[in-house]
């Protein structure tokens, strides 16, 4: 058997973190012809590394593989644009930026933020590997590369005069195999006194709320700031800032800088929050042990209410067709007997069926048609934006569940 490594340091990987069994790619909508057709599972088991404590998911597909053809567009969701406009203000503030500064987005998605920053006139450059998310960036007039990033793109940038004075890297860190090529590559393109800002899911919130479900084979990695501390100073990088955010169940927007840039000076809240991981049990093996046996309580419960509505005789859908809720249904085998169908407002999954459990998804207009007893949010993160949303279902009697990180009715 080939030994699994490390994506960071390279130490074998020996300790499991979670096992959440076999899944299907997240991102791979079932066609309704296809549904007869025979579909790859993964093995979703999680490992944690005892040396510098990155928790990581072994390769299933290449990120070519999983990205080059990507369902997920940022435009869709009204709470992220209006964290990314709130962003965009108080980034430009801060450090001055202006039509003189050249603004670098990875993994820039449909260049839902560097419009924000084109408004107000400054320069921006997309780099996103799916070309079909590319494309609508490109027809929105945002300059993009349709490029993985890492140390060679980084070169090619530099190569034709382009250096960044602030690169933005949103919710892609955890997507990225070979971490220490990402952010060396980061470090290449940076002018010498320009500002790396980097936002991830947090792993501690992801322990604290037992956020099982965003965990899937295209997140390598589930990031603490211990790590991340870690990893951006093995790259000759600077943490010299950390907010703590609320998006996506609870992020961290992380800046750095260069190493030898003294004019950004170390605040604080860095060293607070490391404080506060050591003191959760981050810093040592022993901490990262106990999480199944939260994870496996959160899907007997679902399970249990699922089963006792449907006795009743209630008729259950769910909102939403995220990666997250992909693996919810998967992990706990919640198939058609259980939701009759799923909704969602990106037209891109519309009409397709859930990987695995292959649930039918239709525009959120079908909600009026059954008037179903209960709607199951599948992106709680995103559950007060949905519940106004959809909020006329209380006209018929109809109640919201969220599963995460416990099962609640509202």
């Amino acid at each position: 058997m080939k030994t699994l490594k490390c994506n960071f340091c390279k130490t074998p990987l020996k300790h499991t973190f979670v096992d959440l069994g076999m899944s299907p790619m997240v991102s791979s909508y079932i066609k309704p012809e296809e549904k007869h057709q025979m579909e790859p599972f993964y093995p979703l088991r999680v490992y944690v590394c005892e040396q510098c404590y990155l928790v990581q998911l072994p390769e299933a597909q290449t990120p070519e593989q999983i990205f080059s053809d990507y369902p997920y567009f940022s435009s869709y969701s009204k709470s992220w644009l209006q964290h990314i406009d709130k962003y965009v203000e108080d980034i430009t503030e801060r450090f001055g930026l202006d039509s003189e500064s050249k603004i670098f987005e990875i993994a820039s998605n449909d260049g839902y933020l560097l419009k924000y920053f084109k408004k107000k006139g400054v320069p921006v450059f997309g780099i996103e590997p799916a070309k079909n998310v590319a494309e609508a960036a490109i027809a929105a007039g945002i300059p993009t590369v349709v490029k993985f990033f890492g140390i060679q793109t980084a070169q090619e940038i530099i190569a034709e005069g382009n250096k960044a004075d602030l690169i933005v890297a949103n919710n892609v860190l955890a997507h990225v195999p070979d971490l220490g090529d990402f952010v060396s590559g980061m470090k290449i393109l940076l002018q010498p006194q320009g500002v790396i800002s980097v936002e991830f899911p947090h792993l501690m919130k992801l322990v604290e709320e037992n956020q099982f479900d965003t965990i899937f084979h295209e997140h390598f990695s589930y990031l603490s700031f211990i790590t991340v501390r870690k990893i951006f100073s093995e790259c000759d990088l600077t943490v010299f800032d950390v907010e703590e955010l609320s998006t996506h169940g609870g992020s961290l927007r992380v800046f750095a800088r260069h190493q030898n840039d003294d004019s950004k000076s170390v605040n604080d809240r860095v060293m607070n929050l490391e404080e506060r991981e050591i003191k959760a049990g981050f810093g040592k093996l022993e901490g990262y042990a106990a999480f199944t046996k939260k994870v496996d309580s959160t899907k007997h419960k679902l399970l249990n209410f699922l089963i006792e509505a449907k006795q009743k005789g209630s008729s259950i859908v769910s909102y939403g067709a995220p990666g997250k809720g992909c693996v919810l249904l998967n992990y706990c085998g919640i198939r058609s007997d259980f939701i009759d169908y799923t909704v969602d407002l990106n037209p891109h999954k519309q009409g397709y069926l859930v990987p695995g459990v292959h649930i039918p998804i239709y525009h959120p207009d079908k909600i009026k048609e059954t008037k179903p007893d209960y709607l199951l949010i599948l992106p709680w993160n995103l559950k007060e934006e949905i519940v106004e949303q959809m909020s006329f279902i209380r006209e018929w009697g109809g109640q919201f569940i969220v599963p995460i990180p416990e099962v609640k009715i509202y």
